[in-house]
């Protein structure tokens, strides 16, 4: 099993509203532990989406369905309670898992959902142990894509399924988009067909394929329902008194985030920018 252990020399928390960075990180591990700090995650088209996958992935109450990328266990405790399959999540983040082990206690899931700590790229499992794996917006991020994909097929009995939600470039963007996507949010993204690409190589048949438009208002309704209405607000209002009370966390979200954002790369972002969901069979 690999660990998660911060970059060397990479100092992160957040304290009273104060958020320290010891020196420069990328682009994505600061997104992720700010989301992590704040008890959020999402992924394009909510639970709609998940119910797709779902659906794909012929997950029924027997299954044993692991969750990569599994972030605060939003889609690990859903389906442990709706579907009442057992279910494993792992993440590389602490915070994360922390966060998932509160949800699956508030849900009364903890007999059928459990988390822990691992890497994608090297999953601590042996081979042919689930019935499916599930990725919602984690896949595009792991430095090396071929092997986490492949890892993805390698723990799933054979005729399993993996199921992927992923933003996905409807058509080739403009470099100005490209360029801020890079640096705020970091990651990489493919067309449909390169993400189909990838699934194919690992070894995945019978693929199904499907690629979604987005616009601002469906996506943050998706978002509203994934979360109970409390969590929801709890997150935004620590944001908002964060970004309020401390100058150095001020400057973090201007200079990370809001530096080179415009009107043109708002309405770029829903232009060139959906998601796809892909499944298959091993």
């Amino acid at each position: 099993m690999r660990a998660f252990e911060s970059p060397q020399g990479y100092q992160f928390w957040l304290t009273s509203g104060q958020m320290n960075l010891a020196k420069e990180i990328s682009a994505e591990d600061l997104y992720f532990e700010l989301q992590a700090s704040w008890g959020i995650t999402k992924h394009m088209g909510g639970l709609k989406a998940t119910d797709e996958l779902i659906e794909l992935c012929h997950i029924t109450p027997d299954k044993y369905v692991l969750v990569v990328g599994c972030g605060i266990g939003l889609t690990s405790c859903y389906m442990a309670k709706k579907y009442g399959c057992r279910v494993l999540g792992v993440d590389i983040s602490a915070k994360m898992l922390d966060w998932s082990r509160k949800r699956a206690r508030k849900a009364g899931v903890t007999d059928r959902a459990e988390f822990m700590l691992a890497d994608v790229q090297d999953l601590p499992f042996n081979d042919n142990l689930f019935d499916a794996v599930i990725s919602e917006s984690v896949t595009a991020f792991p430095p090396d894509k071929e092997r986490a994909v492949s890892e993805y097929v390698r723990v799933i009995k054979p005729g399993g399924y993996v199921g992927l939600n992923e933003c996905a470039w409807l058509k080739e963007p403009p470099p100005e988009l490209a360029e801020y996507m890079s640096r705020t949010i970091g990651g990489q993204f493919f067309t449909s067909d390169g993400w189909q690409e990838l699934t194919a190589g690992a070894g995945l048949r019978d693929m199904t394929v499907r690629t979604y438009k987005i616009n601002a208002l469906s996506q943050w309704l998706y978002e509203v329902r994934q979360f109970e209405f409390g969590d929801f607000f709890r997150a935004w209002f620590q944001f908002l008194s964060q970004y309020t009370k401390s100058p150095s966390f001020r400057r973090i979200i201007k200079e990370k985030f809001l530096a080179g954002l415009s009107l043109k790369i708002f309405r770029q972002f829903f232009q060139y920018l959906g998601y796809g969901i892909f499944a298959g069979q091993k």
